[in-house]
């Protein structure tokens, strides 16, 4: 076990789940997880921190079942993720003229010129949540990654900077020491997805990120190693839900449940004599509905998000092919069936499903690598990437931390799961919230299943 690295937490803090998982890279530079809890989430709405005490609890019995999941885990610090459609980028240009023009370029200069767009001009009421670096140019040179090492009087490069609404970024930042946390920074959610799903080659190619979550889908475009564009949609999994609860009139569990088990992005795909049977509430009749219907409804939702990234491809001129790595589809709401296609078909770029599993060291739960949680695996790659880079300040000791058991992958997979859920079970139940896993959402999956057998 390498214990010469620290211990990153990222929490992600989304609209339907809240989750919190700790890992460190091991000898090899991979990720190994030593960590891992989760919980509903009930005070988000499309990406934003509405009811700061739902939040909180929900953040805590996350914690717990992190905690139980490792007792020997000390959580103190957390990288956070940021959504939400107060989110704008906008571009800048910086230079400076260096003092010592004889000498090499060094990496003092190159934080001088970051730090040196926060004091851009913004709206008010509007704050910068991160500056990033696009090309950079010495003197006459232009598109230069890396400008460290080089020779010349004048260093400049173009920003993509990121600024969120100053009431939103202090909810979250409230949630989370309220909690007993510190956020050790906010990075936005899809420059985190981005990183955990993404190889350089990927980046080189050119690539647009596209994390379709429980209330938000997230957009990070580049090309040529360099981050283009970035963009909130506010439309997620969560609108299809509704979608469905309002447009075949059941329960949002049951909306839940039938998007997640007979939902499709493609109503051609989908069987045209195939009904699910929904059981009536308290003696009302059983209701009958078309999977057809079911998929018609999908489809609209997700042609508009798909729809949505297009036009955001064509405002920075890279539709048409110009993205040779394509669309990868992550997040929760990337698992439809056929969302593939779809996608493809929309945007007239190919598609693929991005898993946070690039940079996951081998033998972990599979659990871990559903692209649900590639915003938080990519929240602990960013604290690395600032360890790595000296941009915050690290503890200089490190504790000795092993991956628990029940974190690693066995031939008994399924018991160790189930046996993390019961453990989490205990937590749920001393914090007094509902069980996460009730037994009404099993119910309804079993009945869906048997109507399922029925008519398929």
């Amino acid at each position: 076990m390498n214990n010469e690295q620290p211990i990153i937490v990222g929490l992600d803090i989304g609209t339907t789940k809240i989750a919190v998982i700790a890992g460190r890279k091991n000898e090899f530079g991979k990720l190994e997880i030593l960590g891992f809890g989760k919980a509903n989430s009930n005070g988000v709405k499309h990406g934003q921190v509405l009811n700061i005490d739902e939040t909180i609890k929900a953040i805590r019995t996350a914690l717990e079942n992190c905690f139980a999941s490792n007792p020997n885990l000390e959580v103190s610090e957390v990288y956070v993720g940021i959504a939400g459609h107060h989110i704008k980028s906008l571009q800048t240009r910086g230079d400076i003229v260096r003092q010592a023009t004889d000498d090499e370029i060094t990496q003092r200069e190159i934080d001088q010129l970051i730090s040196d767009q926060y004091k851009t001009y913004i709206p008010a009421g509007d704050q910068i949540i991160d500056v990033i670096p696009q090309e950079f140019t010495v003197d006459n040179f232009q598109n230069i990654p890396n400008p460290i090492g080089y020779g010349g009087v004048k260093v400049g490069a173009n920003f993509h900077i990121i600024t969120g609404d100053k009431n939103a970024i202090r909810n979250i930042n409230r949630s989370v020491e309220k909690s007993g946390l510190h956020t050790k920074d906010l990075v936005l959610q899809p420059l985190a997805s981005s990183s955990a799903v993404m190889a350089q080659e990927d980046l080189e190619a050119g690539v647009a990120i596209v994390d379709i979550g429980g209330g938000t889908t997230d957009l990070a475009v580049f090309y040529e190693g360099i981050l283009k564009h970035t963009a909130v949609i506010p439309f997620a999994g969560e609108n299809i839900t509704n979608d469905i609860k309002t447009g075949l009139g059941v329960l949002k569990t049951q909306a839940e449940q039938m998007k997640v088990q007979f939902g499709s992005a493609l109503a051609n795909e989908a069987k045209a004599n195939a009904y699910i049977t929904i059981p009536g509430l308290r003696g009302m009749p059983a209701k009958e509905i078309s999977v057809k219907n079911l998929a018609n409804i999908v489809q609209a939702r997700m042609s508009e998000i798909l729809d949505f990234v297009t036009y955001h491809l064509k405002q920075v001129g890279l539709e048409n092919k110009a993205l040779n790595g394509g669309v990868v589809l992550t997040g929760g709401g990337s698992q439809l069936r056929h969302l593939i296609q779809l996608t493809e078909y929309v945007t007239g770029l190919p598609a693929r499903i991005g898993y946070p599993n690039e940079h996951l060291a081998a033998g972990h739960i599979e659990e871990l690598a559903k692209p649900t949680y590639s915003t938080c695996i990519g929240l602990i790659l960013k604290g690395y990437d600032d360890y790595e880079h000296n941009r915050k300040e690290f503890e200089k000791e490190f504790r000795k931390v092993d991956v628990p058991d029940g974190l690693k992958k066995t031939n008994e997979e399924e018991l160790l799961v189930e046996d993390d859920m019961v453990s989490a079970e205990k937590v749920r139940q001393r914090r007094g919230l509902n069980n996460f896993w009730g037994k009404f959402k099993d119910g309804i999956i079993d009945l869906f299943k048997e109507e399922e057998d029925k008519h398929l």
